[in-house]
């Protein structure tokens, strides 16, 4: 079964090859430079990027698998959660490769793909298992019994981990996209230099990251105000700890709690040194396994579309060709 994975759900233009659960590509086309004047993703400007850089980039996926149309049993695509205009892009561009080449068309759940990515990276992983998700526009902790079976035990009542680095980075001059470059200056600081709020400690997995964010920059606006020399590192250190530390503690008490024996990080905020590090030594404290796939599966690519298209093949076949976009969608809902 060799199946081509397209996601074009936010500011990456993705594709990958998957060939009887192993990668065979993963090329992305990075929209980086073109949203960093703005401070974030601008969505007119995003679908219009897809649109040029999509034939290019799944051309290249091709022949970095050594196949051709020919060859591919599937399409699978983004159909949700995501942009509405840039999934658009995507699920007609699949539906036409399909349709050319006479294959399977298979809509994907793009939060099911984040955690397809860890068993992509790991086939010996095995539910249940509670699932950490953390991107820009995603913060849950979810429960997975079975492929496609999902409960969402905990998820963020306000900002997402991603969208509070960046609006914090954004505030301190750091650039788009904040996570990176909150990780990076972070590495430089003390995580213990300031004591930022820790949201909802008395709520079991809910997360909350809109007032760390408005205590950091009210934190910075009073003492600029005072004439203060202010250790940027130390504010990045310390602000990327307070996320850090809900992540992981409530994390490991899910699995600690459910019985589930693995945890799994995913999404593009799993991406981050301190948060990889952090999950590792807690989840070795409390005896649970834990498996993070490698950066360049954690952020928006087209090999995690391409196994979790495999997957719902498997489970539920392919997906009729009127199906749209689903900007909305719920994790474990079918696309």
């Amino acid at each position: 079964m060799i199946v081509l994975g397209i996601e074009t759900s936010c500011d990456e233009t993705g594709a990958g090859v998957v060939a009887d659960g192993r990668m065979r590509s993963n090329v992305i086309a990075s929209q980086i430079d073109l949203h960093e004047r703005f401070g974030g993703v601008v969505p007119e400007l995003a679908s219009r990027a897809h649109v040029m850089a999509l034939d290019p980039t799944v051309d290249r996926a091709l022949a970095d698998a050594g196949v051709t149309g020919r060859d591919i049993d599937a399409v699978a695509v983004t159909a949700g959660p995501g942009l509405a205009g840039a999934l658009l892009v995507g699920i007609a561009s699949a539906k036409a490769y399909a349709a050319a080449w006479g294959v399977h068309f298979v809509a994907v759940n793009h939060l099911e793909g984040h955690v397809e990515a860890a068993f992509l990276h790991d086939p010996s992983l095995r539910p249940p298992l509670v699932a950490l998700l953390v991107s820009g526009g995603h913060s849950m902790i979810a429960l997975m019994t079975g492929h496609g079976v999902f409960e969402v035990l905990g998820r963020t009542i306000d900002d997402a981990a991603g969208e509070a680095f960046d609006k914090v980075a954004r505030f301190m001059g750091l650039g788009f996209p904040g996570g990176p470059a909150i990780d990076r200056l972070a590495k430089e600081g003390d995580p213990g230099a300031i004591r930022f709020p820790r949201a909802l400690p008395e709520a079991a997995y809910d997360f909350s990251f809109s007032g760390l964010k408005t205590a950091v920059i009210r934190w910075l606006r009073e003492r600029e105000a005072r004439g203060e020399e202010i250790d940027a590192a130390d504010v990045a250190a310390s602000f990327q700890e307070a996320i850090v530390d809900v992540q992981v503690t409530k994390t490991v008490r899910a699995a600690t709690e459910t019985g589930a024996r693995t945890v799994v990080v995913a999404g593009g905020v799993a991406s981050n040194s301190r948060l990889r590090s952090r999950m590792v030594q807690a989840c070795a404290a409390a005896g649970v396994r834990v498996a993070i796939p490698p950066p360049l599966l954690c952020t928006d690519n087209g090999a995690m579309i391409a196994a979790a298209g495999a997957r719902t093949l498997a489970l539920r076949g392919p997906t009729p060709l009127e199906a749209g976009a689903v900007p909305g969608l719920a994790l474990g809902v079918p696309a």
